[in-house]
Protein backbone atom coordinates (compact mmCIF):
# COMPACT_ATOMS: atom_id res chain seq x y z
CA UNK A 1 0.00 0.00 0.00
CA UNK A 2 1.48 3.31 -1.10
CA UNK A 3 1.26 6.37 1.67
CA UNK A 4 -1.07 8.01 -0.35
CA UNK A 5 -3.65 5.56 0.75
CA UNK A 6 -3.80 6.48 4.00
CA UNK A 7 -6.48 8.54 5.30
CA UNK A 8 -5.51 11.16 7.87
CA UNK A 9 -8.38 12.49 10.57
CA UNK A 10 -7.41 14.83 12.99
CA UNK A 11 -9.96 14.90 15.93
CA UNK A 12 -10.00 15.51 19.94
CA UNK A 13 -10.34 13.02 22.69
CA UNK A 14 -11.13 15.15 26.33
CA UNK A 15 -9.80 13.95 29.29
CA UNK A 16 -11.53 14.07 33.03
CA UNK A 17 -9.60 17.19 33.75
CA UNK A 18 -11.01 18.93 30.49
CA UNK A 19 -7.91 18.69 29.11
CA UNK A 20 -7.77 18.49 25.28
CA UNK A 21 -5.74 16.23 23.97
CA UNK A 22 -5.46 16.42 20.14
CA UNK A 23 -4.84 13.14 17.88
CA UNK A 24 -4.02 12.31 14.36
CA UNK A 25 -5.15 8.64 12.90
CA UNK A 26 -3.93 7.00 10.05
CA UNK A 27 -6.55 4.20 8.65
CA UNK A 28 -5.82 2.37 5.12
CA UNK A 29 -8.54 2.70 2.71
CA UNK A 30 -10.89 0.64 1.42
CA UNK A 31 -8.77 -1.79 -0.31
CA UNK A 32 -8.68 -5.46 0.32
CA UNK A 33 -6.02 -7.40 -1.45
CA UNK A 34 -5.85 -11.32 -1.69
CA UNK A 35 -4.25 -12.18 1.28
CA UNK A 36 -5.71 -9.91 3.62
CA UNK A 37 -8.44 -12.87 3.96
CA UNK A 38 -6.16 -15.08 5.31
CA UNK A 39 -4.46 -12.51 7.94
CA UNK A 40 -4.75 -12.21 11.52
CA UNK A 41 -5.77 -8.64 12.46
CA UNK A 42 -2.39 -5.85 12.69
CA UNK A 43 -2.11 -4.27 15.88
CA UNK A 44 -2.98 -0.62 15.69
CA UNK A 45 -0.10 1.65 17.32
CA UNK A 46 -0.18 4.61 19.13
CA UNK A 47 2.93 6.92 18.89
CA UNK A 48 3.99 9.27 21.45
CA UNK A 49 6.25 12.48 20.92
CA UNK A 50 9.16 13.83 22.76
CA UNK A 51 9.08 16.66 24.79
CA UNK A 52 8.68 20.62 22.99
CA UNK A 53 7.58 18.29 19.82
CA UNK A 54 3.90 17.08 18.57
CA UNK A 55 2.51 14.49 16.46
CA UNK A 56 3.65 16.52 13.37
CA UNK A 57 6.94 15.21 13.50
CA UNK A 58 5.89 10.96 13.75
CA UNK A 59 3.64 11.89 10.30
CA UNK A 60 6.15 10.07 8.21
CA UNK A 61 5.83 6.75 10.39
CA UNK A 62 2.36 6.69 10.55
CA UNK A 63 2.59 6.58 6.53
CA UNK A 64 5.51 4.08 6.31
CA UNK A 65 3.05 1.85 8.75
CA UNK A 66 0.32 1.32 5.87
CA UNK A 67 -1.42 -0.43 6.24
CA UNK A 68 -1.51 -0.27 10.17
CA UNK A 69 -3.87 1.43 12.14
CA UNK A 70 -1.71 4.53 13.73
CA UNK A 71 -2.63 6.83 15.69
CA UNK A 72 -0.15 10.13 16.85
CA UNK A 73 -1.01 11.75 20.21
CA UNK A 74 -0.06 15.23 20.88
CA UNK A 75 0.42 15.24 25.04
CA UNK A 76 -0.56 17.35 27.22
CA UNK A 77 1.30 21.25 26.83
CA UNK A 78 2.04 20.24 23.26
CA UNK A 79 0.87 20.52 19.70
CA UNK A 80 -3.01 21.21 18.99
CA UNK A 81 -3.58 20.07 22.68
CA UNK A 82 -4.53 22.04 25.49
CA UNK A 83 -1.50 24.57 25.71
CA UNK A 84 -1.14 25.50 29.34
CA UNK A 85 -2.77 22.52 31.32
CA UNK A 86 -3.62 22.52 34.79
CA UNK A 87 -2.18 18.72 35.48
CA UNK A 88 1.75 17.83 34.14
CA UNK A 89 2.14 14.98 36.54
CA UNK A 90 3.66 11.81 35.11
CA UNK A 91 0.01 10.06 36.28
CA UNK A 92 -1.92 12.64 34.07
CA UNK A 93 -0.08 11.95 31.17
CA UNK A 94 -0.43 8.24 31.60
CA UNK A 95 -4.03 8.47 31.99
CA UNK A 96 -4.39 10.62 28.39
CA UNK A 97 -2.67 7.88 27.30
CA UNK A 98 -4.78 4.88 28.34
CA UNK A 99 -7.86 7.18 27.77
CA UNK A 100 -7.31 7.09 24.16
CA UNK A 101 -6.20 3.61 24.05
CA UNK A 102 -9.48 2.35 25.62
CA UNK A 103 -11.72 5.19 23.96
CA UNK A 104 -10.24 6.05 20.52
CA UNK A 105 -8.46 2.69 19.45
CA UNK A 106 -10.36 0.15 22.09
CA UNK A 107 -8.42 -2.19 22.15
CA UNK A 108 -4.37 -3.39 23.03
CA UNK A 109 -1.95 -1.62 20.80
CA UNK A 110 1.82 -1.38 19.54
CA UNK A 111 2.79 1.57 22.46
CA UNK A 112 5.26 4.12 20.92
CA UNK A 113 6.98 6.87 22.41
CA UNK A 114 10.65 8.81 21.72
CA UNK A 115 12.38 10.97 25.01
CA UNK A 116 9.61 12.17 27.28
CA UNK A 117 7.18 10.24 25.06
CA UNK A 118 8.75 6.76 25.59
CA UNK A 119 8.90 7.84 29.52
CA UNK A 120 5.09 8.17 29.28
CA UNK A 121 4.54 4.89 27.43
CA UNK A 122 6.51 2.94 29.86
CA UNK A 123 4.41 4.14 32.90
CA UNK A 124 1.48 2.90 30.74
CA UNK A 125 2.84 -0.12 29.79
CA UNK A 126 3.69 -1.06 33.56
CA UNK A 127 0.22 0.51 34.88
CA UNK A 128 -1.91 -1.06 32.01
CA UNK A 129 -0.14 -3.89 30.25
CA UNK A 130 -3.49 -5.37 29.33
CA UNK A 131 -3.93 -2.30 26.92
CA UNK A 132 -0.16 -2.97 25.73
CA UNK A 133 0.25 -5.64 22.86
CA UNK A 134 4.41 -4.46 22.76
CA UNK A 135 6.35 -1.61 23.53
CA UNK A 136 9.15 0.30 21.71
CA UNK A 137 11.27 3.01 23.19
CA UNK A 138 12.96 5.18 21.68
CA UNK A 139 15.71 7.37 23.07
CA UNK A 140 14.01 6.48 26.59
CA UNK A 141 14.50 5.36 29.82
CA UNK A 142 12.99 5.65 33.75
CA UNK A 143 13.86 9.14 34.17
CA UNK A 144 15.42 10.22 37.02
CA UNK A 145 18.55 11.63 35.02
CA UNK A 146 18.13 15.53 35.07
CA UNK A 147 18.38 17.98 37.83
CA UNK A 148 17.72 21.93 38.37
CA UNK A 149 20.90 22.80 35.94
CA UNK A 150 19.83 21.19 32.96
CA UNK A 151 16.40 22.75 33.49
CA UNK A 152 17.53 26.26 33.93
CA UNK A 153 19.56 25.70 30.64
CA UNK A 154 16.17 24.29 29.04
CA UNK A 155 14.63 27.20 30.13
CA UNK A 156 17.23 29.68 29.01
CA UNK A 157 17.13 28.01 25.73
CA UNK A 158 13.20 28.38 24.61
CA UNK A 159 13.33 32.04 26.42
CA UNK A 160 16.09 33.01 24.06
CA UNK A 161 13.76 32.07 21.01
CA UNK A 162 12.81 35.92 19.97
CA UNK A 163 9.38 34.75 19.09
CA UNK A 164 7.00 35.72 17.34
CA UNK A 165 9.18 35.03 14.43
CA UNK A 166 7.89 36.90 11.15
CA UNK A 167 7.89 34.02 9.04
CA UNK A 168 9.55 30.73 8.29
CA UNK A 169 12.83 32.08 7.01
CA UNK A 170 13.70 34.21 10.03
CA UNK A 171 12.73 31.31 11.92
CA UNK A 172 14.91 29.18 10.45
CA UNK A 173 17.83 31.46 10.17
CA UNK A 174 17.62 31.32 14.07
CA UNK A 175 17.08 28.11 15.25
CA UNK A 176 18.72 26.05 12.26
CA UNK A 177 17.94 23.94 9.70
CA UNK A 178 19.34 20.46 11.09
CA UNK A 179 15.97 17.41 11.23
CA UNK A 180 14.95 18.92 14.90
CA UNK A 181 15.00 22.57 13.79
CA UNK A 182 13.54 21.84 10.49
CA UNK A 183 10.72 20.06 12.38
CA UNK A 184 10.08 23.03 15.25
CA UNK A 185 9.56 25.28 12.24
CA UNK A 186 7.37 23.17 10.40
CA UNK A 187 5.43 23.32 13.70
CA UNK A 188 4.92 26.72 14.27
CA UNK A 189 1.32 28.10 14.56
CA UNK A 190 0.44 31.16 13.09
CA UNK A 191 -1.20 33.92 15.23
CA UNK A 192 -1.82 37.87 14.60
CA UNK A 193 1.58 38.51 15.17
CA UNK A 194 3.84 36.01 13.24
CA UNK A 195 4.81 32.40 13.70
CA UNK A 196 4.64 30.88 17.48
CA UNK A 197 5.78 27.32 19.05
CA UNK A 198 2.51 25.01 19.57
CA UNK A 199 4.11 24.89 23.31
CA UNK A 200 4.75 27.00 26.44
CA UNK A 201 8.61 27.41 28.04
CA UNK A 202 7.84 27.16 31.69
CA UNK A 203 5.20 24.32 30.54
CA UNK A 204 7.70 22.01 29.03
CA UNK A 205 10.23 22.68 31.84
CA UNK A 206 7.20 21.37 34.52
CA UNK A 207 6.39 18.71 32.25
CA UNK A 208 10.54 17.55 32.41
CA UNK A 209 10.66 18.19 36.22
CA UNK A 210 8.15 15.43 36.72
CA UNK A 211 10.01 12.97 34.60
CA UNK A 212 12.97 13.95 36.66
CA UNK A 213 11.76 14.08 39.91
CA UNK A 214 13.28 9.99 40.56
CA UNK A 215 13.91 6.89 38.23
CA UNK A 216 10.95 4.15 37.73
CA UNK A 217 13.21 1.30 38.02
CA UNK A 218 10.20 -0.19 39.37
CA UNK A 219 8.22 -0.15 36.07
CA UNK A 220 10.53 -2.64 34.03
CA UNK A 221 9.33 -5.74 35.81
CA UNK A 222 6.01 -5.17 35.44
CA UNK A 223 6.50 -5.52 31.52
CA UNK A 224 5.35 -8.50 30.50
CA UNK A 225 4.96 -8.04 26.61
CA UNK A 226 7.34 -7.52 24.33
CA UNK A 227 9.41 -4.90 24.41
CA UNK A 228 12.67 -3.11 22.96
CA UNK A 229 14.72 -0.19 23.36
CA UNK A 230 16.12 1.69 20.44
CA UNK A 231 19.29 3.81 20.95
CA UNK A 232 21.01 6.40 18.61
CA UNK A 233 24.54 6.53 17.83
CA UNK A 234 24.91 9.78 18.85
CA UNK A 235 22.03 9.98 21.60
CA UNK A 236 21.52 11.27 24.73
CA UNK A 237 22.36 7.73 26.85
CA UNK A 238 25.90 6.47 27.25
CA UNK A 239 26.99 2.77 26.88
CA UNK A 240 26.20 2.27 30.48
CA UNK A 241 23.22 3.56 31.14
CA UNK A 242 21.97 1.15 27.97
CA UNK A 243 23.62 -1.72 29.81
CA UNK A 244 21.92 -0.62 33.53
CA UNK A 245 18.58 -0.40 31.35
CA UNK A 246 19.00 -4.28 29.42
CA UNK A 247 19.98 -5.82 32.92
CA UNK A 248 17.21 -4.44 34.94
CA UNK A 249 14.22 -4.97 32.33
CA UNK A 250 13.38 -8.30 31.64
CA UNK A 251 13.61 -10.06 28.16
CA UNK A 252 14.00 -6.73 26.44
CA UNK A 253 15.76 -6.51 23.55
CA UNK A 254 17.86 -3.73 21.74
CA UNK A 255 19.01 -1.79 18.58
CA UNK A 256 21.39 1.01 17.71
CA UNK A 257 20.95 2.90 14.96
CA UNK A 258 24.48 4.36 13.26
CA UNK A 259 24.66 8.00 12.45
CA UNK A 260 21.12 8.64 14.70
CA UNK A 261 20.95 10.98 17.57
CA UNK A 262 18.59 11.62 20.11
CA UNK A 263 15.68 12.63 17.53
CA UNK A 264 16.36 9.52 15.50
CA UNK A 265 13.40 9.40 13.78
CA UNK A 266 13.86 12.58 12.06
CA UNK A 267 17.64 11.88 11.54
CA UNK A 268 17.85 8.83 9.93
CA UNK A 269 14.12 7.95 8.77
CA UNK A 270 14.45 4.95 6.90
CA UNK A 271 16.41 3.29 9.28
CA UNK A 272 14.02 3.78 11.65
CA UNK A 273 10.98 2.98 9.65
CA UNK A 274 12.93 -0.73 8.68
CA UNK A 275 13.39 -1.09 12.93
CA UNK A 276 9.81 -0.16 13.49
CA UNK A 277 8.59 -2.20 11.09
CA UNK A 278 10.30 -5.54 12.05
CA UNK A 279 9.60 -4.81 15.34
CA UNK A 280 5.56 -4.95 14.45
CA UNK A 281 5.51 -7.39 12.43
CA UNK A 282 7.49 -9.73 14.68
CA UNK A 283 4.63 -9.16 18.08
CA UNK A 284 1.58 -9.67 15.13
CA UNK A 285 -0.37 -12.27 15.47
CA UNK A 286 0.22 -15.36 13.66
CA UNK A 287 -2.75 -16.71 11.63
CA UNK A 288 -4.14 -20.13 11.60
Amino acid sequence: MDADDREETQRVFLAPDGTEIAYREFLARAVVRDDDHDRAPRPPLVILHGLAGSSREFVPTARALAPHRVVLVDQRGHGRSTRVPTDVSREAFVADVIGVIEHVVGGPVVLVGQSMGGHTALLVAAARPDLVRALLLLEAGVGGDGDEGRRAELRAFFASWPVPFSDRAAATAFLGDGPLERAWVDDLEASHDGLRPRFDADVMVDVIAAVDERPRWETLPRLTMPHLLVFGERGMFEAAQQFDLLQRAPDVRSVGLLGAGHDAHLDTPDVWFDVLRGFVTSVEPQSD
